[in-house]
C-alpha cells in the first residue's frame, strides 16, 4: 500500500490546478501595478531581480528562481525600485491576456505568471489555508526542482514544438507543487506566515504529521486519542495541546470535519446513497452519518445533494477564479469553539 499523501489529497480536494499563460520582460528603471481578478496567483522570477508589493504591503525582493504565492490580492506591483511611481498596466495581469508584457529598457528581467483555478466550493479549504503571501526562495536546497519547473516553462514557451501547451500545463503543477513544499519547509514560515492555524501547519509540523497521516489514511477508522499520539511519540495531554495550537481544533474534530469534506465531495460528484457513504466513512448508522454533517454544515446530507446539483445548473458555476469563503471546507482551518473543544 502506498504511502498517504495528505498534501496530494488536499490539493485534488481543492481542484487546485496552476495555469500559466504569460510573462513580464522588464529593464531598466520600471514600475508597474497589474489588477487582477485571480484568487490566488503564482509568480516566479526566471532572469534577474525585482521587487513585488502586494496590495500596498511591504516590498519583498525576489532573485532569480524565487517564487510567490499571492492569496487574496487585488493589485500588485512589479518594479526594479520600490521607491518608483508605478504606472497602471495596460489590461489585466499578464496571465490574464495570455502574452508577453514588456516594460522598461531591456529583457534584464523575467517574471513567469499565473493563477491557480479552484473548485468554487471546495476550494475554499485552500484559500483559508494559505497565508496572504508565501514566498518559497530558491536560496535552499529544496528549491532545486522548483527552479527546474521553472526553466522548463520557460523552454516550452521559447519553442514552438508540438505539445509544448500541454507540457507547460504539467509542469505548472509541479512549480505549484513545489512552491508549497519549498514553503512549508521554511523555517521563516513557522514564525510569520503560517501562524494561522489550519491544516498547512499541521503538514509542515514534523511531529503531527505521521497522525496526520494516519487520519487522512483510514478516515472510516475509530481512531482513539491515545493511537495518534503514540504515532506522533506524545503523551496524549502533550499531543492533544499541541494537535490544537496548530491545527485550530482537537484531533478527533479533525477527523469528523475530514470526513465531511470527502462526503460533500462525494454528494456533489458520485449518486451513493447516503447509507453507503456513511458506511464508508466509518459511521454506525445513516442516522448517526446525518447528524455528523448536519452539524458541521449545517444542512443534511440530502439537502446537500439537491442543492450542489442545483448549483452546478446555475449559470457560471463551472467558474473557478470565484470560491465561496463560508463553505464548510474551512472547517480545517476554524479556531476551536466551545463545542469543539473535547478530543
Amino acid at each position: 500500500m502506498s504511502a498517504v499523501d495528505p498534501l496530494s489529497e488536499i490539493l485534488t480536494l481543492a481542484g487546485a490546478r496552476c495555469v500559466i499563460s504569460g510573462e513580464l520582460r522588464a529593464g531598466g528603471r520600471w514600475s508597474v501595478r497589474f489588477r487582477t481578478d485571480a484568487v490566488v496567483k503564482l509568480d516566479a522570477v526566471a532572469r534577474g531581480a525585482c521587487w513585488l508589493i502586494a496590495d500596498d504591503g511591504e516590498p519583498l525582493r525576489l532573485t532569480a528562481g524565487d517564487a510567490v504565492v499571492l492569496n487574496g490580492a487585488r493589485t500588485m506591483v512589479l518594479c526594479s525600485d520600490p521607491a518608483l511611481r508605478p504606472v497602471d498596466a495596460t489590461g489585466r495581469a499578464p496571465e490574464a491576456a495570455g502574452e508577453t508584457t514588456r516594460y522598461g529598457d531591456g529583457e534584464d528581467v523575467v517574471v513567469v505568471g499565473g493563477h491557480v483555478d479552484l473548485d468554487p466550493v471546495a476550494g475554499s479549504l485552500f484559500t483559508t489555508a494559505l497565508p496572504p503571501v508565501l514566498r518559497a526562495g530558491a536560496g535552499t536546497a529544496e528549491a532545486a526542482e522548483m527552479r527546474r519547473s521553472l526553466d522548463r516553462i520557460t523552454r516550452e514557451a521559447g519553442a514552438d514544438r508540438p505539445g509544448a501547451a500541454f507540457a507547460t500545463d504539467q509542469h505548472a503543477q509541479l512549480l505549484l507543487l513545489e512552491a508549497l513544499r519549498v514553503g512549508l519547509g521554511q523555517e521563516e514560515l513557522g514564525r510569520a506566515a503560517l501562524r494561522r492555524p489550519g491544516w498547512l501547519r499541521l503538514l509542515a509540523d514534523p511531529r503531527l504529521r505521521p497522525a496526520v497521516r494516519l487520519l487522512h489514511g483510514d478516515p472510516a477508522r475509530a481512531w482513539s486519542l491515545a493511537g495518534l499520539a503514540s504515532a506522533a511519540g506524545m503523551s496524549r495531554s502533550h499531543f492533544a495541546q499541541r494537535f490544537r495550537e496548530v491545527s485550530g481544533v482537537p484531533p478527533l474534530t479533525y477527523l469528523s470535519h475530514w470526513r465531511v469534506l470527502l462526503a460533500e465531495r462525494a454528494l456533489r460528484d458520485t449518486d451513493v446513497t447516503v447509507a453507503a457513504l456513511g458506511a464508508r466513512l466509518g459511521y454506525a448508522s445513516e442516522s448517526s452519518f446525518s447528524h455528523a454533517f448536519t452539524r458541521v454544515t449545517g444542512t443534511p446530507p440530502s439537502r446537500y445533494r439537491r442543492a450542489a446539483a442545483q448549483r452546478s445548473r446555475e449559470p457560471g458555476a463551472g467558474s473557478s477564479r470565484t470560491v465561496e469563503p463560508d463553505r464548510a471546507t474551512s472547517v480545517l482551518t476554524v479556531a476551536a469553539t466551545p463545542a469543539n473543544r473535547g478530543c
